[in-house]
């Protein structure tokens, strides 16, 4: 700890920050090695730091970022820091195997299994014990799985780390008429015991991530936002 000499020469203030920058170098270090070690990453882009650090400590998160930023690296990473399955609701058939494979052809990410109305009886039945022998992390779903009273149940038995909602902004824009069960997403994710949820969507208007955190029941959250512009990509 500083000598008295120094509190007076730089600020006590200054050197209480200075006494955190060691941890959280360390913290981010951490943080990319894992997304580079288990997922491919060379590196986190801005934003993905601090909103896997909340999530990864237990706090919801809201992220908007633009398609390709790296929002599933947000989740992805923290659930390799949080133990128990990560429950990750995504709208699509396609894709949630898009996710599945992109995991599957990761350097060393946890298996990720889906159930869904598209596969056999025996391929639902597999991807549960998976789950349940802690074989599987990424357990993904549509929100009309979640609703079924028999899918939170056993869910609710498995006590999810982490609860992902992809598409996030369905909540909000789409939910009454294009996926209602969207909307029962807030009251699944409290019959679980509300576990840390991460919202995810690549556009959301104040007005919308407002809407999102309230249906979602979303406590406290960091929300995360990074601009549109893409430069690697123009009109021709």
């Amino acid at each position: 700890w500083p000598s008295a000499r120094d509190l007076d020469r730089v600020g006590r203030s200054r050197i209480a920050e200075a006494a955190w920058w060691p941890d959280l170098r360390s913290m981010t270090h951490r943080l990319q090695t894992i997304a580079r070690d288990h997922f491919g990453w060379d590196r986190l882009r801005e934003g993905q730091v601090e909103a896997i650090e909340a999530a990864a400590a237990g706090r919801d998160v809201l992220g908007v970022m633009p398609t390709g930023y790296g929002k599933s690296a947000i989740y992805q990473v923290a659930a390799v820091l949080r133990p128990g399955p990560t429950v990750v609701v995504s709208p699509l058939i396609a894709l949630q195997r898009d996710q599945v494979a992109g995991l599957d052809d990761a350097p060393d990410a946890p298996l990720a299994v889906a159930v869904n109305s598209a596969q056999r009886a025996g391929q639902t039945q597999a991807a549960w014990q998976a789950v349940s022998r802690g074989e599987a992390e990424f357990l993904f779903l549509s929100p009309e799985q979640l609703a079924k009273d028999e899918v939170r149940e056993r869910l609710a038995e498995l006590a999810p780390s982490l609860v992902v909602i992809d598409e996030a902004h369905c909540v909000s824009a789409w939910g009454h008429d294009f996926r209602p069960d969207y909307l029962r997403l807030g009251e699944a994710i409290e019959r679980l015991g509300h576990p840390p949820v991460v919202a995810l969507t690549a556009t959301a208007a104040p007005p919308v991530r407002e809407d999102i955190i309230e249906r979602l029941g979303l406590r406290e959250p960091l929300v995360v936002t990074r601009g549109f512009d893409r430069p690697n990509l123009e009109l021709c």
